[in-house]
C-alpha cells in the first residue's frame, strides 16, 4: 500500500468528488472543503507526486478563450487510487 501524508491524501479525495478537478478548482474547493487556503504550485506538486504514485491520471484539455488561450490538465483517480482510498477507510473503520 502507497504511503499517503495528509494533504496527498486530501488532495486525491477531492480529486474523486469533483467533476473536472484541475489545479485551481482544487485549490478553491481545498480551501471551501478545509477553510484553509493552499497555493496553486502546492496543488501541482501534490498533484505530481499522486500521478507518480500511479493514484491518479491526468489528461491536458484544449485551449478555451475563457482562460485566455490556455490550456488545463484535468486529473482523474486510477483504479490504484479508488482501492487505495477503500483501503484506507476500512483501516479506519477498524479503529471506530
Amino acid at each position: 500500500m502507497s504511503q499517503l501524508g495528509n494533504l496527498e491524501e486530501t488532495i486525491l479525495l477531492l480529486v474523486m468528488i469533483m467533476e473536472r478537478p484541475y489545479g485551481y478548482a482544487l485549490a478553491q474547493e481545498y480551501k471551501e472543503q478545509t477553510g484553509q487556503n493552499i497555493s496553486i504550485s502546492a496543488i501541482h506538486t501534490v498533484l505530481m507526486r499522486l500521478e507518480k504514485k500511479g493514484l491518479i491520471s491526468s489528461n491536458m484539455e484544449g485551449a478555451t478563450e475563457e482562460r485566455g488561450g490556455r490550456r488545463k490538465r484535468i486529473c482523474q483517480p486510477t483504479e490504484e487510487g479508488h482501492a487505495l482510498v477503500r483501503t484506507l477507510r476500512a483501516h479506519r473503520m477498524k479503529l471506530l
